[in-house]
């Protein structure tokens, strides 16, 4: 059985990352796990779970549940005897995964990744650990979509459950059932409500930082077409208000890009002249279209002048 849930194990690791803060939950109704069997060398049956649920802790760690009595082959007899003989009543089957998401928790709306990940399947008795490669994208800002990147397949020798195949091969009088069948896999994982009840970050206090204000309010021309310096006046980008020594991605009423909406960061003025000197090199998948300061002394002034403005 252990490759049955790749797919469900991969769902949670797009979510599952310490840099997230946020606990994420299985939507059952989008998400959708298959596997096909073939009887009798020709007739091929598509058949499925309807029970997904689940959800992501905040400190990594993936729990996921398939309610093996809604496994789905179409015919109620059928189904009858997978749960008797097949997984024996079990109940669910339980899957657990910790992850580094380093590599795709900067994911912005509409890309994707391709990541591996380490999980153990418990199933009638039979704890099964695997890795298994699967396909994320991120569909929204609080919504992520996982299916399977290659073709997988289940094992029923490893999965402990021959005994069970060769009973269904007894009750319908077959001469064969494959020991080994492909497993499809659509899953979505969307943000809890919690983020948004979450209170921001108090600023860190930072020392002045030493700079020529009047070539800093020159340079900062160059960011007014998008910020401005004033609380609260948000336009393409957010307002720059006290940016030095604040919190990244929580100015209110501002809607950011992942990256920048869940970046574990403060905007220290040594962050600040990493993130200037290079926006999309310091925080990969960032909206921000300005390339770059290339010259040190233009960086030290206008972080000064934008510190000097919000102290009034």
């Amino acid at each position: 059985m252990k490759l049955l849930l790749k797919a469900v194990t991969i769902a949670s690791a797009i979510v599952a990352t310490p840099v997230l803060s946020e606990s994420w939950t299985l939507s059952s109704d989008a998400s959708h796990l298959a596997y096909g069997t073939i009887k009798k060398d020709t007739v091929g049956e598509v058949n499925s779970f309807t029970g997904l649920s689940g959800h992501v802790s905040p400190d990594g760690k993936a729990e996921i549940e398939i309610d093996l009595s809604s496994v789905e082959t179409n015919i109620d007899i059928r189904n009858e005897r997978m749960i008797e003989y097949v997984f024996r009543k079990a109940g669910t089957a339980a899957l657990t995964a910790e992850f580094d998401m380093d590599e795709v928790s900067g994911l912005a709306v509409g890309a994707s990744s391709i990541i591996d990940v380490e999980a153990a399947l418990s199933l009638v008795g039979t704890e099964i650990e695997f890795d298994a490669e699967m396909f994320v994208v991120r569909l929204t800002e609080t919504s992520v979509m996982v299916s399977t990147n290659d073709m997988v397949f289940l094992s029923t020798e490893d999965a402990g459950v021959d005994a069970g195949v060769d009973k269904l091969m007894e009750l319908a009088d077959l001469p064969g059932i494959t020991r080994t069948v492909p497993i499809t896999a659509r899953l979505v994982f969307t943000m809890d409500d919690n983020k948004a009840e979450a209170a921001p970050t108090a600023p860190v206090a930072i020392a002045a930082v030493d700079g020529d204000l009047k070539a800093g309010k020159k340079v900062f021309r160059k960011c007014k077409a998008c910020h401005q310096l004033k609380e609260g006046r948000n336009g393409v980008g957010p307002s720059l208000f006290k940016v030095v020594g604040a919190s990244a991605g929580q100015v209110d009423g501002f809607k950011y890009s992942g990256p920048l909406a869940n970046a574990d960061l403060v905007w220290t003025p040594e962050n600040l002249a990493a993130f200037l000197t290079e926006p999309k090199g310091f925080l990969p998948g960032n909206k921000m279209q300005f390339p770059g300061l290339k010259k040190e002394a233009d960086i030290t002034n206008v972080i000064a002048y934008m510190q000097d403005e919000a102290q009034g």
